[in-house]
């Protein structure tokens, strides 16, 4: 019957979070707790499955973050990356690209968007540029630079916790190269795509360049002490094998460090108020929804079904989970599908694949990048989406599909072959 429950709980949560009626942290967490109700599991249990590392990484990140931002640095970059092509439409494309990319890379996506996106709308406005091309191109490369690394994108982060030899240079060295590779593939293919549809104004570009970016830079010791202290944090994460300390902890450091920095300038009441609550309730509830799918056995059987399907054939497993990670994570968000995949991937070890890492190198390709393949395909999506409402810029659900899942199959394609390639060769023979 638990097992039962387990499942019927477990779906109807993950249709309600894909319809986005209901806040997904509301429903996320309505679901544990009625896992919790039909003693599916216990609060023990429940406080088990959740994993507080990971919950406590991006907290850390959210507080760094939005301490720094006050000091408008963001918004100072952007501009000054807008002078930088003369507000020329086509350039600007590509380098709200790279700065996206970049920034999800070392930030993570959902924190670069909520960054830039309000400062490119405004940028696009005072061009009268059409701000789709734009926001799409943001989105695509908001998942694509995120892939990249631990910290880029919930999913890898999620990866990283669970497997204890992964570091920030183990993403970057495995996901970097490919992910460049399918970066530029996609910016290619969105500037041939746009650039017939972004009017070039020289007199609003001559207003743009007469904008003094310094009037959004608070230059003090906040900007000096937030920049620091983030750098640091950040060169903690690559330096994370040698300094023989976990990327939480380094986090959590950092964030701390710079609290007590800035308590003097800054309540840590109201910093606190600016971390995105909403985003980390959401990470309990589908950890705790997973943790019912333990409970109940279903994880083991999914296991056991992907054994079945591949024979215990390495390169058909990786590929299995490459197409099924990419495919699925377009239709719903995938952060829950790595929640609940992560366990399914540890419990391939207990059938005797012993060297699972192309398979977890697979999972995170495919969770990531399959983010682009549909408006609600990740959280970063998500934001854009609603930041762009509320400055009536909406954009569609079936207009974004047409455009992102394409995309989702070039990169799953590139993909396939450099998986092979790097992985799966030496298991053939």
């Amino acid at each position: 019957m638990s097992t039962v429950l387990a499942l019927l709980i477990f779906t109807a949560s993950y249709i309600l979070i894909m319809i986005e009626k209901w806040n997904r942290a509301l429903v996320a967490l309505s679901g544990g707790v009625l896992l919790l109700i039909t003693r599916v599991y216990h609060w023990e249990e429940a406080f088990l499955y959740i994993d507080w590392e990971t919950v406590a990484l991006l907290f850390s990140m959210m507080v760094l973050v939005s301490i720094t931002k006050k000091t408008g640095i963001f918004t100072f970059m952007a501009i000054r990356l807008a002078q930088l092509v003369k507000g020329k439409p086509v350039p600007l494309l590509a380098v709200t690209s790279i700065f996206t990319a970049v920034g999800s890379a070392f930030l993570d996506n959902v924190t670069t968007v909520l960054l830039f996106v309000p400062v490119l709308l405004s940028l696009t406005e005072k061009l009268q540029l059409p701000a789709f091309p734009y926001l799409l191109t943001t989105i695509f490369s908001s998942n694509i630079g995120g892939t990249s690394t631990l910290i880029g994108d919930p999913p890898n982060i999620m990866i990283g916790q669970a497997v204890d030899h992964f570091n920030f240079l183990s993403f970057l060295y495995h996901l970097g190269p490919v992910v460049l590779i399918i970066f530029l593939i996609v910016l290619g293919l969105l500037i041939l795509r746009f650039r017939s549809t972004l009017p070039y104004n020289p007199e609003l570009a001559a207003q743009l360049m007469k904008l003094d970016a310094k009037e959004h830079l608070v230059v003090s010791k906040l900007l000096f002490q937030s920049l620091s202290v983030l750098a640091l944090t950040i060169a903690g994460f690559v330096l994370h094998p040698f300094v023989h300390m976990d990327i939480t902890t380094i986090a959590v450091t950092g964030a701390l460090l710079l609290l007590f920095l800035t308590d003097k300038e800054l309540e840590v009441e109201k910093v606190f108020q600016e971390v995105e609550w909403v985003t980390l309730f959401f990470f309990i509830g589908l950890f705790m929804l997973v943790g019912g799918l333990q409970t109940a056995g279903i994880i083991d059987e999914i296991a056991r079904g992907m054994i079945w399907i591949s024979g215990g054939d390495m390169p058909i497993t990786s590929m299995v989970m490459l197409w099924s990670s990419g495919i699925l994570s377009g239709v719903v968000d995938n952060i829950p599908f790595v929640a609940a995949m992560i366990p399914v991937v540890k419990e391939l070890q207990g059938y005797g694949m012993m060297d699972v890492d192309p398979v977890w190198w697979a999972l995170a390709l495919g969770a990531c990048l399959g983010g682009n393949g549909t408006l609600v395909g990740a959280s970063a999506n998500v934001v854009v989406a609603g930041l762009a409402a509320s400055h009536r810029q909406p954009i569609s659900f079936v207009k974004f599909t047409l455009y992102g899942f394409p995309v989702l199959i070039i990169s799953l394609l590139v993909c396939t072959v450099y998986v092979f390639l790097r992985y799966l060769v030496p298991f053939l023979t």
